[in-house]
């Protein structure tokens, strides 16, 4: 008798690797400013609806649009902002996505001044394989202390 638990532990554990990989290079290129790159690691309708915004952003166009313009707000007020995932739990689903759901906080440092925590958040992703790589297709964005506790 096999045991199926034991024998899919390295394919988790290579999974739950590239997930975070995934994550480290997707971050990376949202902090330095790097709008249309950051833009690619979505599906080309891929989905950003943080719960504290009216609407979701939609597309890579608007999305690279919108992360440019935030940038060059932080630069103008001299602040670098650092995106830290983590507690990520990593779950597959049957038609080949996978559902992730991490703990966020956005760092945000001005110059001269201290390391400031900007925002607490729950990221809940649902990521798929486009050729071979993953990119987001939906991601949810709740706000600590703007909705109830969960």
């Amino acid at each position: 008798m096999t045991d199926t638990t034991l024998d899919a532990a390295p394919a988790q554990e290579a999974l739950y690797t590239e997930v975070q990989q995934f994550y480290a290079r997707h971050m990376q290129l949202l902090d330095s400013g790097r709008a249309e790159e950051w833009a690619q690691t979505f599906t080309e309708d891929g989905e950003f609806a943080p719960e504290h915004r009216p609407e979701p952003v939609v597309g890579r166009t608007a999305l690279a649009r919108a992360v440019r313009s935030a940038h060059e707000a932080l630069v103008a007020a001299g602040e670098v902002r650092r995106h830290w995932h983590g507690m990520v739990a990593v779950d597959s689903a049957a038609d080949g996505s996978l559902h992730v759901r991490c703990y966020a906080l956005i760092i945000g440092t001005v110059l001269g001044g201290d390391p400031q925590v900007r925002m607490s958040c729950v990221c809940e992703d649902v990521l798929v394989r486009e050729d071979g790589e993953l990119k987001v297709s939906r991601r949810r964005v709740t706000k600590d202390g703007v909705g109830a506790p969960g």
